[in-house]
């Protein structure tokens, strides 16, 4: 069905190339409005092919967000492991993983199309999408740190944390209730 071609020592289908390239895109484009809000056309545009060629990939809108969504938690679980090597205690370790983590959400659409994809827990494809994430991203702090289950849930509560004072803006908000929730947080 799909049309092959040649790529150094493996074949690839140019289907499953064009699939990865529109589902970079929609992570971007699903970040600014989310799922409901966000039409298909327009991530189409952006990944400069049609909106029928976006629904021939993909199964409809809901299926191109759940695949975004499937790789936006892909890439948090691939950079917390990528700079831990095997030395170090756990707590080491998971500082690691937060410097990892400080440094791929420099770019706010991963934080971003996390929040929408949790706003739309509602629908049964998505909540799916954010549990298998979540269960991805445990799994990488839990087996690479070695660290305790407390220790791994302050990890992601922390997490959780900075993505609020980062979409929220709280560093720039100078005000003892926003130094409270940004007391300690690292984010840049």
């Amino acid at each position: 069905m799909s049309e092959t071609r040649s790529r150094g020592a493996g074949i690839r289908s140019t289907a499953e190339d064009q699939r990865v390239r529109i589902v970079a895109r929609a992570v971007d484009v699903f970040a600014v409005s989310g799922y409901k809000a966000t039409p298909v056309a327009d991530v189409a545009t952006a990944a400069k092919v049609s909106p029928a060629y976006v629904f021939r990939l993909f199964e409809g809108k809901l299926g191109l967000f759940v695949a975004a969504v499937d790789d936006c938690y892909a890439q948090v679980a691939s950079a917390l492991v990528a700079g831990v090597d095997d030395t170090g205690t756990p707590a080491e370790r998971l500082e690691l993983m937060t410097q990892s983590y400080i440094e791929l959400i420099r770019d706010r659409s991963l934080i971003a199309l996390q929040v929408h994809a949790q706003s739309a827990c509602d629908v049964p494809e998505i909540r799916d999408a954010v549990r298998r994430g979540l269960a991805a991203v445990v799994r990488a702090v839990s087996g690479t740190s070695g660290a305790d289950d407390d220790s791994v849930q302050r990890f992601l509560a922390y997490g959780q944390l900075c993505h609020l004072v980062v979409q929220a803006g709280l560093a720039d908000v100078d005000t003892a209730w926003a130094r409270v929730v940004d007391h300690g947080i690292r984010h840049d």
